[in-house]
Parts: structure tokens; sequence; C-alpha cells
């Protein structure tokens, strides 16, 4: 077995796939597991983006069905975290209006993202090292407070957190452990880039989103594709067992390999 098809089978990617049948068995998946666990519902960060708005879509008709079957609310609620003026939250609200969400939260990081990085920094200096916290430590900063949030709100309100983790972004390992800091329930995961977007177009994800430049938001002008020197479109003709480049195909599989602690379990003796 090749490396590449190795990756395929662990990460369950399908060559071709129908788009309402994936729909529908994402719906179930969340369905189930939200009853299994006793949970009152789906908490979703919104950041602006397909992977997060297409998540939201099926958060959304998840929660609808439980309620229209059982006779109990079920809520899906959409958190929006900017740091300090998010330049793009109108798309944000913008996924929300087109679904429909009634319960919308907003939590600004700023401050908090600050603070510890100021704290990390008096950290470094106790140790004699002077220096700002680096742009990717920051950047890692936001990723995680923003998840401390998110649990803070979804323990309270008794909901499950929703992460937007999918195949293109697992074999390059391009998150923070188990997603962005860690989620419950991760409804995108078997599919790459490329699916995730045929499910938007299909949900009714607002066009701006579906043109956007993917982009984790760790800093001005980042977007995944510069970071990482890999496009998409590569990437998940890989991940449908098409050749693609030799120059493509051995960065991305060296960041698989490189990677691989970031898909692991949490190592223990």
């Amino acid at each position: 077995m090749s490396l590449q098809e190795e990756i395929i089978a662990r990460l369950g990617v399908k060559p071709v796939i129908d788009v309402d049948e994936e729909i529908r068995k994402r719906i179930d998946f969340l369905k189930g597991y939200v009853q299994k666990s006793g949970t009152a519902g789906l908490l979703i960060a919104i950041s602006g983006g397909i992977d997060s708005a297409v998540a939201t879509g099926l958060c959304k008709r998840a929660t609808d069905e439980l309620t229209a079957e059982t006779g109990k609310e079920y809520k899906t609620v959409g958190v929006f975290q900017p740091y300090g003026e998010q330049v793009d939250i109108e798309d944000s609200y913008s996924v929300a209006e087109a679904f429909g969400l009634k319960y919308r939260i907003e939590t600004n990081i700023e401050d908090a993202v600050n603070e510890i990085v100021l704290e990390a920094e008096f950290g470094l200096k106790s140790i004699g090292i002077h220096q700002h916290l680096s742009r990717g430590g920051k950047g890692n900063v936001k990723a995680r407070t923003r998840m401390v949030l998110q649990y803070a709100l979804a323990f309270d309100l008794n909901l499950l957190v929703v992460g937007t983790d999918h195949a293109s972004e697992a074999i390059t390992g391009f998150f923070t452990k188990y997603g962005d800091g860690a989620v419950d329930i991760t409804p995108l995961s078997s599919l790459n880039k490329r699916q995730v977007r045929q499910l938007a177009s299909k949900l009714g994800v607002p066009q701006p989103i579906l043109d956007k430049a993917p982009t984790a938001g760790l800093w001005d002008g980042q977007t995944d594709e510069g970071e990482l020197g890999i496009t998409y479109g590569d990437n998940s003709d890989y991940l449908e067992g098409k050749a693609i480049p030799e120059e493509a195909r051995e960065k991305l599989e060296k960041q698989y390999l490189k990677t691989e602690h970031k898909r692991a379990p949490i190592p223990g003796i």
C-alpha cells in the first residue's frame, strides 16, 4: 500500500461523494450523538469561513429535527469571536442569518489574548529570554483562547462543542492538536476541502463565503495555502486518489509525516 493509499484509508475520504447522502449522514450523526450524550444541543464558532458555515448548516438542521421529533427544544448556538475589530465579521453574521440561528453570542478575545501573551513574555523574561511571543505563538494563543470561551459557554448551556476539522486539514496537521484546542464532535472529518465546498453549495452557504480564500485568521494576511505552500486543489486531488505534481506530492507527504503528533492520541506509559 502506498503512503497515499494509507492516508486516504486512515482519513476515510471517498473519491466521489453523493452530496445529499453525505448531508443526511452527518445530520443523523449529530442527532444521535446529542441524544446519547444527554446534552441540549450544539455550539459552533462561526468564523466567516466555509468550514464553519457548513458545520453551522448541519448543526441547525440536526437540532431543528430533534426539536420537531421530540417536542423538546434543542439549540444550535452560534458564537462569534473577533480579536479586536474583525473586518469580515459580517460574513459570520450572514451565516447565522442564512441558517436562521436564534441563539447568537459574540465574545471578543482581544483583552484575554493580550493578557496571556503578556504573562507568557514575563515568563520568558524570568529565564533570561527577553523577547515578544512569536507571531505563530500568539496565533495559537488566539485559537486556544477561543476554545476556552466556547467551553465556558457550552458547559453552562449543556451543549457539545462542534469542530470544523476535515481531512484536508488533518493531512497537513494544520490545526492545534485535536482541532483548535479540543472539540467534542467533528461532523466534517472525512471530507476534503473540495467536498466541504460541495456541501456548502447544497446547504445554501452565502456566496461571498464560498468565494473567500481559506484562512485560520491567525494574523493579518494569513491564508492556509500561503502558509503551507500547498493548494487545496492539489490537497483534495491527493485525498481522492488522483496523481498530483511531484513537488506538491512530496511537500504534502512530508507535512503529513512531520505532523503525526497532531493526529495521534496523547502518548502515555
